[in-house]
C-alpha cells in the first residue's frame, strides 16, 4: 500500500535524524513494522469511535494508521522533538491533522484518561513502571496493546504472533508478539448483594488484575466462587445455589455498584441482582 511505503520512508528518515543525546528510557527508537501496526490496531478492534494514544510514538505511524485506515482520533507523545515534528507533518500531509496530534512529552506526564485504546512499544522496565499509572488513570474497559513486551504478572488477555522477518537482524526472531489487555474494573473488597425475593448477601472478593477469587455468604453459609473473571467492566462468577443448582452471576461494574442477571440451569427466566460496595480492600 502507498501509505505503508510512505511510513517506511518516514521511518528511515526519522532513524537517520534521531539525535543520540536524547534520553530514551523506554528504549532506542525502533520503528514498529507495518504488519505489526496492522495487527495492533486489529487486535484492539479500533474504529471511528476510538481515541488512540501511543506512548513513545516515534514517527507517529500507529496513530496515523488508526486515523487513515480506521477513522479513529488520537494522540502520540515522544521525547524526541524531531520525531514529533515529523509525525505532525505527516498528519498534515495525510489530511488527518484535525483528528490526530503529536506532542513532545514524557510519557509519565501524559494525561492518558482520554484513551479508549492505548498502544506501546517500550522496554520491560518502562512497561512495569507505567503499569500503576495505567491502572489508575485509564477507564475500565480501555484496551491496551503492546508490541513484544508485557506487564509481567499482569498477564495479557490475548496474544498473537506476527511474522516480522525484517526484525531478525535486530532481535534474532522472525516473529513479533502483540499483546492485548482490557483494563479491569476494580472490584476488590466487600459488597452487599441484593437479588429479587431474597435477603441481602455478602460478596467478598480478592482481585489480582482481571482475575479474582472470593466467596458469597448466604444465611451464614459460605460458598466459594467458581470461574471468576473480569473483562473490562463485565464481571462473571458462579456459585452453588441453595437448591443444589449452579447459579451464574453476570454483571456490569459501574464504580461502586454492580448490576446484572443470575442464570440457573433449568430456570426459564433470569433473576436480577445488584451489589453495592461496602469496603474496598486494596488496589489491583
Amino acid at each position: 500500500m502507498k501509505f505503508v511505503s510512505g511510513l517506511a520512508g518516514l521511518a528511515l528518515c526519522a532513524s537517520q535524524a534521531w539525535a543520540a543525546d536524547v534520553n530514551r528510557s523506554g528504549g532506542p527508537y525502533v520503528p514498529t513494522p507495518p504488519t505489526v501496526v496492522d495487527a495492533m490496531l486489529e487486535l484492539a478492534a479500533v474504529g471511528p469511535r476510538d481515541f488512540v494514544i501511543d506512548l513513545g510514538s516515534g514517527d507517529g505511524r500507529i496513530v496515523l494508521a488508526g486515523a487513515t485506515r480506521h477513522k479513529a482520533r488520537g494522540m502520540g507523545v515522544d521525547i524526541d522533538g524531531e520525531l514529533v515534528e515529523l509525525a505532525n507533518a505527516s498528519a498534515r500531509r495525510l489530511g488527518v491533522a484535525e483528528r490526530v496530534e503529536f506532542h513532545k512529552q514524557d510519557v509519565f506526564a501524559t494525561d492518558v484518561s482520554r484513551a479508549t485504546v492505548l498502544t506501546l512499544y517500550l522496554l520491560p522496565g518502562m512497561m512495569e513502571s507505567l503499569k500503576p499509572k495505567l491502572l489508575k488513570e485509564l477507564r475500565p474497559g480501555t484496551r491496551i496493546v503492546s508490541h513484544d513486551f508485557d506487564f509481567g504478572e499482569w498477564k495479557p488477555d490475548r496474544t498473537v504472533e506476527v511474522a516480522t522477518p525484517e526484525k531478525y537482524d535486530l532481535s534474532g526472531s522472525w516473529t513479533s508478539a502483540v499483546h492485548l489487555w482490557k483494563v479491569p474494573a476494580a472490584v476488590d473488597g466487600a459488597w452487599q448483594v441484593n437479588a429479587a425475593g431474597g435477603a441481602p448477601l455478602r460478596l467478598e472478593l480478592k482481585q489480582r488484575f482481571q482475575r479474582f477469587e472470593g466467596r458469597l455468604v448466604r444465611d451464614s453459609q459460605t460458598q466459594e466462587l467458581r470461574d471468576a473473571h473480569i473483562d473490562g467492566v463485565h464481571i462473571r462468577f458462579s456459585v452453588a445455589g441453595p437448591n443444589g443448582g449452579l447459579e451464574v452471576y453476570a454483571g456490569v461494574v459501574d464504580g461502586e455498584r454492580i448490576s446484572g442477571e443470575i442464570n440457573v440451569k433449568g430456570r426459564a427466566q433470569a433473576a436480577r441482582w445488584t451489589a453495592s460496595r461496602l469496603q474496598a480492600v486494596s488496589d489491583r
